[in-house]
């Protein structure tokens, strides 16, 4: 991780942007897998490990709360040393991560396993910031595609963190997961080395900072545009990691297998990533507030589905709309943050928008599995409709206010 090829000069151009968009597109591929694998694996080792049933998505909570508290430093370590070196130590964190994972499903400690989906959580934040990264030398009118195109590299996570889940979740026998932890802990190590190719902007000299240190994070806080995208970007990754964080183990009490089970997730987190290819490109052509619209909507129609039985058709279904819905709403959602930003308040700003976002969703991560234990499967999408609704009054709103204002 070398700062100072970080601080190399770099074109800001689009030709730039593409290129480094595929690099962090190849790079989310590999990274991607650490959510998929905590998805699919930690509520269920959760249950194994926990002494109290409630407790068992605690796993996946505490990793909420890494990607909460992992913000923040991801912002600080961009902003004074580059945003490769940035990612790149997020890296390293994940391939320890997964390591001290897998010695705690060796040793059945519940506090150790706890330990690695933290580290998980913080690497998290990192690759969570990708979609940030590309923007760095994008244009404005490239932004919403740059955005689009890095999170379509959560396809191939798609694929390949089930897959890794599936084929060695028994290779360690009798220590279920054990060795997917050990593949985890690769797929990060692969990320980092991917991110050696990534072209970034000098971080900003300190006496430029200390001259112009842009607007306080407070004022920009209180903007209008700010507040719908944080509001659209929190609904957004709240619900659906509620909903995504209870479904397998509902899957699994409903009686279908953890192959299943798995197979579920993977059709989310294909719904999650597969629209990237043309989501840029929508957003461009239709608006920005229209596609998140239409990812709220498609929220909603998730929670419908998952209501109306407990087939494995109505898991598979009811997760996959989650994935695009979700899609829709935080590409949109982050397209919007980028332009509530000057570039010498890009770091901060990014970073206060990802601390809000995950801070409710470690939250409402901390919930879910007391939801899902005394409350039941349909309680849990019951919840869905509440917030979009009124997120999607915001987002009426506030395209009806930019409407007039360009009347």
């Amino acid at each position: 991780m070398s700062v100072i090829a970080d601080i190399a000069p770099v074109v800001a151009d689009d030709r730039v942007a593409k290129r480094n968009a595929v690099v962090l597109a190849t790079a989310q591929a590999l990274a991607g897998g650490n959510n998929t694998v905590i998805a699919a694996t930690a509520g269920i080792v959760g249950t194994m490990l926990a002494s109290v049933p409630g407790l068992a998505t605690l796993p996946v909570s505490v990793m909420v709360c890494g990607i909460w508290l992992g913000t923040l430093p991801q912002g600080y370590l961009a902003k004074n040393y580059g945003r490769r070196f940035a990612l790149q130590t997020g890296s390293v964190i994940g391939t320890l991560a997964g390591l001290i994972s897998c010695v705690a499903v060796l040793q059945g400690s519940f506090l150790l396993f706890l330990v690695g989906t933290f580290g998980c959580g913080v690497y998290a934040a990192a690759h969570n910031s990708y979609r940030f990264a590309a923007c760095d030398t994008a244009s404005e009118a490239y932004r919403p595609k740059a955005i689009s195109f890095v999170l379509a590299g959560g396809v191939m996570a798609g694929l390949i963190g089930p897959a890794v889940v599936i084929v060695t979740k028994d290779w360690w026998v009798p220590h279920l997961f054990a060795a997917t932890y050990v593949a985890q802990a690769a797929l990060a190590a692969l990320a980092g080395l991917v991110l050696t190719q990534l072209k970034s902007p000098p971080p900003m000299p300190r006496e430029e900072r200390d001259r112009n240190p842009g607007r306080p994070l407070s004022e920009i806080a209180r903007e209008p545009l700010f507040v719908v995208a944080v509001a659209c970007g929190v609904v957004s990754y709240v619900i659906m990691n509620l909903v995504m964080t209870s479904a397998p183990i509902a899957m699994v009490g409903c009686g279908h297998s953890v192959t299943l089970s798995t197979l579920g997730i993977q059709w989310h987190v294909l719904g999650m990533y597969a629209p990237s290819f043309i989501t840029g490109s929508l957003i461009v052509r239709y608006g920005v507030f229209r596609i998140i619209a239409l990812g709220l909507a498609m929220l909603l129609a998730s929670a419908a589905v998952s209501l109306a039985g407990e087939a494995i058709a109505n898991f598979w279904i009811g997760l996959t709309l989650l994935g695009v819905g979700w899609n829709f709403a935080f590409i949109g959602a982050t397209t919007v943050v980028t332009q509530c930003h000057r570039p010498e308040e890009r770091n901060k700003v990014q970073s206060l928008n990802d601390f809000l976002i995950f801070g409710t969703m470690a939250l409402g991560s901390f919930a879910s599995g007391k939801l899902l234990a005394t409350l039941g499967w349909a309680f849990v999408n019951a919840m869905v409709f509440p917030p979009v609704l009124a997120v999607g009054a915001l987002v009426a709103w506030i395209a009806l206010r930019q409407r007039r204002a360009h009347t």
